[in-house]
């Protein structure tokens, strides 16, 4: 259940974008490599890399498999569309905050390299306490491809392992950082699905009754895409293919080989609230969570209504829901209860990361450690090199509602951080972007504390030059903007199409100013599907081609061409 944030968007009830601990990064100790000019969008091959080596130069950009080379592209018309290859997105250069300095390519040297992963919304499909229902409401408000979650997180994390360097820069990728909504119900098994994932090692999508699918794709209404019936359902009648044995195949065991490089996890609002919006552990839906009742549709009006008072945060501990799920008990399907699907508080979520059987690549906690596990904090700073380092805020309103906002002792906890590296450069990373962060609901742990919205963020990012990007996610589009002293940077959703995670590289120009490069990736999934094909790369690819043709799809979540790859320059300290 996602919420549309960015509020330059023109309104409407589309529900998919509407109410859409030890170790440093050793790979990146020492970066500063002195780097060559550009290669074309192509790939480099191992002479290359093997070439420079024994020159003792950087390896050469890798440009293969990002959306430099190619994007998936629809083909032919009507209402299902197949995709194919479609031509590559150049690179823009952003000088509102610094100008070009002509030669930069020959001098500049790598400060960073990683790779952002955000809203990858790993879903239990088969969970009581879905809000599938508002699709009544607005066509939207339900993904037919959700069920594709789990193979299409790990196409994602195959396409890293294949990239291994930056796409500008040819400086090996250090890490990966997720910036929240992990995944989609605040539900134990979404947050083991997303540690193993990220880490490697085997997942079951199939909750509940292990024998078989109890969801709304077998509820024989109309309301949903029924794949392995005839039924007429509306989807179909717009062009949604039937696949027989699609739902036995979308909960079969699903293997990860985990990320070749370590990572770190940021707090998103759906990791913490039912549905992204509502506080769950400990309440009544915490009892539904674990239940054995399933709500699958509503009436349109009243799914309208209630979608309109989320959007505008008139109900933030859930009360109009409450109502609802008493009101229609006597309607609700019986499905098999499973304790796997709990809420987790973010004491627990903290706790499941620092799990040993989820390290992978490390480090210990994925950025938390035994502190937060304390303090029940959800925000630290990690080394990123010798002369950059990272921060991870805390964005997700504890009292609920989609939108954030920070604590003051989170702020004033970022001021002495900042401070503690002024001669070092910052990265901040979130989970909303600075638009979405107008919710001032008070934390239930802290009553008498106050909250502090996106613009207060800014104005505290502004007062120190050595920020150099705020990175985040939640509003499941691309958007990037000057901030005066820094650069915004949004990145789209792994879930609604198109689907993609963002390179992003630091480079020292030489000449008075810095760089941040943006590459954005797609899934290593081929472009074309086979209906026939379900395996787990033929599902990673239909997972994808679904998202596309989801009814109520926002087609402009991709940006526009400056707000996807790009070089963005600022002066130097």
């Amino acid at each position: 259940m996602n919420r549309r944030s960015d509020r330059s968007v023109a309104s409407g009830l589309d529900r998919r974008t509407f109410l859409a601990a030890a170790g440093a990064v050793t790979t990146a100790t020492g970066i500063g490599l002195a780097l060559g000019p550009d290669r074309p969008a192509s790939a480099a091959g191992p002479e290359d890399v093997a070439a420079a080596a024994a020159a003792g130069a950087p390896a050469p950009p890798f440009t293969a498999g990002t959306t430099l080379a190619s994007v998936a592209a629809p083909r032919g018309t009507g209402g299902y569309r197949r995709l194919g290859d479609g031509p590559g997105w150049p690179r823009l250069v952003r000088a509102e905050l610094a100008d070009a300095q002509s030669g930069r390519q020959d001098r500049r040297t790598a400060l960073a390299s990683f790779v952002q992963f955000t809203d990858i919304h790993l879903t239990d499909v088969q969970h009581p306490l879905r809000y599938e229902f508002f699709r009544s409401g607005e066509p939207g408000a339900w993904r037919p491809h959700e069920a594709l979650t789990l193979p299409g997180v790990v196409s994602l994390v195959e396409r890293v392992n294949k990239l291994r360097r930056g796409p500008a820069t040819g400086a090996p990728l250090s890490f990966v950082i997720t910036t929240g909504d992990n995944g989609d119900e605040n539900a134990r098994i979404e947050v083991e699905w997303f540690l193993t994932a990220l880490s490697g090692g085997r997942m079951n999508p199939n909750t509940g009754d292990p024998r078989h699918y109890e969801g709304v794709q077998n509820s024989g209404l109309k309301l949903y895409w029924h794949p392995d019936t005839a039924l007429r359902d509306d989807d179909k009648q717009l062009g949604f293919p039937r696949i027989d044995g699609y739902l036995a195949a979308a909960t079969r065991r699903v293997d990860s080989p985990g990320l070749d490089i370590p990572w770190y996890s940021t707090f998103g609002n759906h990791d913490l609230l039912s549905g992204g919006c509502y506080p769950a552990a400990g309440t009544f839906l915490q009892d539904a969570a674990v239940g054995n009742k399933k709500l699958q549709t509503i009436p349109a009006a009243e799914a309208k209504w209630l979608m309109e008072g989320e959007a505008k945060g008139v109900d933030p501990k859930g009360e109009r829901i409450r109502e609802m799920l008493r009101a229609h008990r006597k309607e609700m399907r019986t499905v098999t209860p499973d304790p796997r699907r709990a809420p987790l508080t973010a004491r627990q979520y903290v706790a499941a990361h620092l799990e040993p059987r989820y390290k992978g690549r490390g480090p210990v906690g994925h950025g938390y450690t035994r502190d937060n596990l304390d303090s029940g904090n959800l925000y630290y700073s990690f080394r990123i090199s010798d002369r950059v380092i990272g921060i991870s805020l805390d964005s997700t309103d504890p009292g609920g509602h989609y939108q954030g906002s920070l604590g003051t002792g989170q702020i004033r906890w970022l001021e002495r951080t900042l401070k503690r590296y002024e001669d070092k450069y910052a990265l901040v990373f979130s989970h909303h972007p600075s638009w979405s962060m107008d919710n001032l609901t008070p934390d239930p742990a802290r009553p008498g504390e106050d909250r502090h919205d996106g613009n207060e963020l800014i104005s505290v990012l502004q007062n120190h030059n050595n920020v150099l990007a705020w990175i985040n996610g939640h509003s499941h589009r691309n958007r990037i903007r000057p901030r005066g002293t820094f650069w915004e940077i949004a990145t789209a959703s792994h879930v609604d199409y198109p689907q993609l995670a963002r390179v992003i590289e630091v480079t020292d120009n030489h000449d008075g100013t810095v760089s941040l490069f943006t590459t954005l990736i797609e899934s290593a999934a081929p472009y074309r599907t086979d209906f026939g094909d379900l395996s787990q790369r033929g599902l990673a690819s239909l997972y994808r081609e679904l998202a596309f043709n989801a009814p109520g799809a926002d087609g402009s979540l991709a940006g526009a061409a400056g707000d996807r790859n790009t070089e963005l320059l600022l002066p130097r300290r």
